[in-house]
């Protein structure tokens, strides 16, 4: 939970970050000192990440766990294979409860078209501070011939249901050109 305090993060990510270490020790217990098995593990765990179509976080851990069931059973720990998807079946649900409501809030990427006569670093200020907790410009592009600027941003904001209210008073100031507000991708992690 630490690391989505300070840094900017999904649910998701925080979950990844949560369950990793109890697939890779349940791994590391069933192999316990075979040299050949672990080094057969590991050569099967760097396929199974970097040769894998990229995928979220969520489905990353589903899919090691699913090895380390795998390899449980395949090694005769049936019992330990039940007990370790019972846990992360828990661990899953239990944590996913806890985290909805806590991400109620969560940053929104905000993409603004303005021509290139707007003083695009001052003239949204207000609105920012009316509208949202946070905001951070995250980027700067050029579009149409160099005539706009897209202007994309990184926001809470305050109450979700403003956020009509919010697009619109966008809409005023940019000359009723392009916006869009959207949940942030995960990649930007």
């Amino acid at each position: 939970m630490v690391h989505g305090k300070i840094n900017k993060t999904t649910p998701n990510f925080l979950l990844t970050l949560v369950a990793l270490p109890a697939v890779i020790q349940t791994v590391l217990m069933l192999v316990n000192g075979n040299l050949g098995t672990g080094v057969a593990i590991m050569g099967a765990f760097g396929l199974l990440r970097f040769r894998s179509m990229q995928c979220k976080p969520e489905e990353m851990i589903s899919l090691f766990t699913a090895f380390a069931i795998g390899l449980a059973t395949s090694a005769g720990y049936l019992g330990i294979a039940a007990v370790f998807v019972i846990i992360m079946a828990i661990l899953m649900f239990g944590f996913s409860s806890l985290t909805h409501g806590a991400f109620n809030l969560q940053h929104k990427e905000l993409k603004i078209t303005v021509p290139e006569s707007v003083n695009f670093s001052t003239e949204f200020d207000d609105l920012f501070e009316k509208y949202t907790s946070s905001h951070e410009m995250v980027g700067v592009k050029t579009t149409n011939m160099g005539s706009l600027y897209r202007l994309t941003y990184d926001v809470v904001l305050r109450n979700s249901n403003d956020s009509q209210d919010f697009i619109n008073e966008l809409r005023m100031r940019n000359g009723n050109l392009e916006i869009a507000l959207g949940i942030f991708p995960e990649n930007a992690e």
